[in-house]
């Protein structure tokens, strides 16, 4: 069921998307250093909840690629918010027929709460909340770093799009929380009571997202990836750097504030920067530059994740390319 069939009065033409420009979600994914940074962070969070992760690496079909599945991730979930409805109906289709088939159990052990032989299944409510949930979380932390804290009453707009848009997805509504205050304490508290967990490859993986891994993001952002780091492992939770076993020193703390600060005063106080294509706007084009870069540097024998992507694994799915959403 889609939002249009719930509340008609939203839709008023056929390029209209599920999203207004005047909703919170729309309003936070379009300034750019939110773009552009969310999606790393929230892999790196999410690779600690070890039934999403494992069960996402047995299915999927960029092991040799995995830059190109987090542009593709980026892309699906930038149509579904900031697209025409056309286009994120074709996004929402391509992602529940690529689920289908991601149904089984943990291969390896994932800690106390998940032990190998743990069931999973795209399709079930909780997990689809939790992959939300990572992303909400780091949208919500990006603004308030890169851009300006958002008050109360915009937090709990910005969860009320984002359990629409993870409904829209499939994910039955009963699986989200009832406010954002209750949103904020099922976060904070998984990181204490022992359910975050990194699997080996999970902590190999979650430490190239963050930069750490000694390989630059490909694409143009290359340039820029020591200040991404940065600001990426400055903004996780200081539990999930202790998981990942990243050390954190003053000197990196206080590079971390600089570029956030930075970023805020150029979003505030520079008015000619205002409406800037270089701050605001859609990062989808960045998206395809990250993946192209990717493919490029594959066919001349390079490895995306030394230790992970040229590990031959039993890992089965595949993906026909013509269908991806361009």
């Amino acid at each position: 069921m889609s939002i249009y069939s719930l509340y008609p009065g939203l839709m008023t033409t056929a390029e209209d998307g599920y999203f207004s420009d005047r909703s919170m979600a729309v309003r936070v994914l379009r300034q750019r250093a939110v773009g552009l940074t969310y999606g790393q962070r929230a892999l790196v969070i999410g690779a600690t909840h070890p039934v999403l992760f494992v069960g996402t690496a047995q299915h999927t079909s960029h092991r040799e690629s995995p830059w190109t599945r987090l542009a593709l991730t980026a892309r699906l979930f930038e149509t579904v918010f900031l697209g025409t409805r056309a286009e994120a109906d074709k996004a929402l289709a391509f992602t529940a027929h690529r689920h289908a088939s991601v149904v089984g159990v943990t291969t390896v052990d994932g800690g106390p709460h998940a032990p190998a032989g743990t069931p999973y299944d795209a399709a079930r409510g909780d997990l689809m909340w939790m992959t939300a949930a990572f992303t909400l979380d780091s949208v919500e932390v990006m603004h308030d770093l890169m851009v300006r804290r958002l008050s109360q009453g915009e937090r709990e707009a910005l969860l009320s799009d984002f359990i629409e848009w993870a409904c829209l997805f499939g994910m039955p509504r009963s699986a989200a929380p009832g406010s954002y205050d209750a949103f904020r304490a099922r976060m904070d508290e998984r990181l204490v009571t022992g359910e975050a967990f990194l699997t080996d490859e999970a902590r190999l993986v979650g430490g190239y997202l963050a930069g750490t891994g000694g390989y630059p993001l490909p694409g143009p952002a290359a340039l820029g990836s020591p200040a991404l780091a940065t600001v990426v492992v400055g903004s996780l939770p200081t539990p999930v750097r202790d998981l990942y076993r990243i050390s954190w020193s003053p000197a990196r703390e206080g590079a971390f504030h600089a570029i956030a600060l930075a970023s805020r005063v150029a979003h505030q106080r520079v008015p000619l920067l205002d409406r800037s294509p270089l701050l605001r706007g859609v990062s989808k084009d960045l998206y395809r530059s990250v993946a192209a870069t990717e493919r490029r540097n594959l066919r001349r024998g390079q490895v995306s994740m030394p230790g992970v992507s040229d590990v031959a694994t039993p890992y089965l799915s595949t993906v026909d390319q013509r269908s991806v959403p361009r």
